[in-house]
C-alpha cells in the first residue's frame, strides 16, 4: 500500500498524517488516496493500451460520489447492479455508453431507467429477465443491447458466499443452456446481441480460473459464429484479489491479462473487464480509536470505536484486515482481539493481533477501501462514519459522519 506509508513514525495518506485526520474528521472515518485510485487503474490501462478495450469499475465495491468521480476523470467506465448504481455513475458525469449493468434481479424499472439512459449493455442472467427486458424495451420503442452472463462452472477457489461461477450459484445463465437462450435472443424483436459475459468470483489470487473459464467462453463464441450470431464484445467479468496480508501470493494485473488477451488476440471482439475490488481496496483504511483496554485470562479485548456496522467483512466472511498503530508505541507487545461496542459477541475486527496498545491510540485498519462502507449500516443506531479523501497535501471531506436524528428522521410515532 504505498500511498500509506509512515513518515516521522506517523502513518501518512500520502502526504497527511492519520493523526491530524482523525483530530479534524473525528473517528471511525475511511480514508482514500486519489493515488492510490489512479494508480490501479492505470495499470489495467497500461496493459490494455493500443487495445479496443473498456475497464468498467464494479460500483457495488465502493460508491462513493468521489471515487467515482477519480475513476471517470482517468477513463473508467462503469459495471452497475442498480438503478442507484446507475444515478450515482450519472451523477458524476459517466458517459452512458460506458456503463453496463449486471445483476440477477433487474426490476422492470430499472430497466426503463438504463433503456432511456442508453447505456452499452445489459448483462442478461436468466431467460426470464430476457423476455421481460424485451418487453419493456418493446413499450418503450426501444432496442436493448445484450449480452448473457454465461456461468462456466468453473471453481475459482474463494470464500463460498463471493464464489459466482458454479452450477449452485444464483447468478448466470448455466453454460449448457447458453447456446439455447442466445438462439431465443435472436428471435426477439426488441434486443440486438452484442457480446458475452462471465464472472466467476471475487478476490481471486490465481490466474488460472480466469483463463479456464475463458476457454469455454471461447468455445461457445465459435459457435454462435457458425450459427450467424456475430458478437462484438466480450466481458471478462473482474474478481482480481488484493494482498490483505503479507504472505498473500497477490496476481499482477499484467499476469492476470496476458493468457486472457493471448487467447483473444486475432479475434474482432472488444474487451471489457469489471474490476472492483482491485482498484479500491488497497487505496482505502479505515481509522478508529481505541476506547478501553480489558486485559482477561482468556483474551485481552481493545475496545475500538468502529464496529461490525461499519465494517462488515471480518464478522461476515471471516476476512483479514492487517490492523496497524497509527504512531507505533514502544514496549511489548500483548496478543489482543480488536473489537467493536455492537452489542454482539460476533463484533470483531480481527483476532489474536499482537499490538502494543494503549487507550486512546489511534489504529488503521488496512486495505478497506472495497466493501467496506458500501456495506456499512446503522445497527445500534450508530451513524455512518465520515469518508475523506486524500490528494496529495489536502484532504477533502467526501462524505460528512451522519447525525442520530438523520437516522430517524424518515420515521414517525403513531398519533
Amino acid at each position: 500500500m504505498s500511498s500509506f506509508v509512515t513518515h516521522a513514525g506517523v502513518l501518512h495518506a500520502e502526504s497527511v498524517s492519520l493523526t491530524v485526520l482523525a483530530e479534524q474528521f473525528g473517528t471511525p472515518c475511511w480514508v482514500y488516496s486519489r493515488h492510490a485510485l489512479e494508480s490501479a487503474l492505470d495499470e489495467f490501462h497500461d496493459e490494455l493500451r493500443g487495445l479496443d478495450a473498456l475497464v468498467c469499475y464494479a460500483v457495488k465495491a465502493n460508491s462513493n460520489l468521489a471515487v467515482l468521480d477519480v475513476l471517470a476523470r482517468r477513463g473508467a467506465g462503469f459495471d452497475i447492479v442498480s438503478a442507484g448504481e446507475l444515478k450515482r455513475v450519472l451523477a458524476v458525469g459517466a458517459e452512458p455508453q460506458r456503463i453496463v449493468f449486471s445483476g440477477v434481479g433487474k426490476t422492470s424499472a430499472e430497466m426503463e431507467l438504463a433503456l432511456t439512459t442508453g447505456i452499452l449493455c445489459f448483462n442478461v442472467e436468466s431467460a426470464a429477465e430476457l423476455v421481460r427486458l424485451n418487453a419493456v424495451a418493446a413499450r418503450l420503442g426501444k432496442t436493448a443491447p445484450i449480452s448473457l452472463r454465461v456461468n462456466p462452472d468453473v471453481d475459482a477457489g474463494t470464500h463460498p458466499y463471493i464464489s459466482t461461477g458454479l452450477k449452485e450459484n444464483k447468478f448466470g445463465v448455466a453454460y449448457d443452456e447458453a447456446l439455447a437462450l442466445y438462439r431465443q435472443a435472436a428471435t426477439l424483436g426488441n434486443v440486438e446481441i452484442t457480446g458475452i459475459d462471465c464472472h466467476i468470483g471475487s478476490q481471486l489470487l490465481d490466474p488460472a480460473p480466469f483463463a479456464e473459464a475463458l476457454d469455454k467462453l471461447l468455445l461457445l463464441v465459435d459457435q454462435l459464429a457458425a450459427e450467424g450470431i456475430v458478437l462484438q464484445h466480450i466481458d471478462l467479468g473482474g474478481g482480481l484479489g488484493i494482498r490483505y496480508r503479507d504472505d498473500d501470493a497477490q496476481t499482477t494485473v499484467k499476469a492476470y491479462l496476458q493468457p486472457l488477451l493471448a487467447r483473444i488476440k486475432g479475434r474482432a471482439l472488444r474487451v471489457l473487464l469489471e474490476p472492483g475490488r482491485r482498484l479500491v481496496g488497497n487505496a482505502g483504511v479505515l481509522l478508529t480509536r481505541v476506547e478501553y483496554l480489558k486485559p482477561g485470562e482468556v483474551k485481552n479485548f481493545a475496545i475500538v470505536d468502529a464496529a461490525m456496522n461499519d465494517l462488515s467483512r471480518p464478522a461476515l466472511y471471516g476476512s483479514w484486515h492487517e490492523i496497524v498503530p497509527v504512531v507505533a508505541r514502544p514496549g511489548a507487545t500483548s496478543t489482543w482481539e480488536i473489537v467493536g461496542p455492537v452489542c454482539e459477541s460476533g463484533d470483531f475486527l480481527g483476532h489474536g493481533r499482537a499490538l502494543t496498545l494503549a487507550g486512546g491510540d489511534l489504529l488503521a485498519i488496512l486495505s478497506a477501501g472495497a466493501y467496506g462502507m458500501v456495506m456499512s449500516s446503522n445497527y445500534n443506531t450508530r451513524p455512518r462514519a465520515a469518508e475523506v479523501m486524500v490528494d496529495g497535501e489536502q484532504a477533502h471531506l467526501v462524505r460528512r459522519r451522519e447525525t442520530a436524528e438523520e437516522l430517524y428522521a424518515l420515521e414517525q410515532r403513531l398519533p
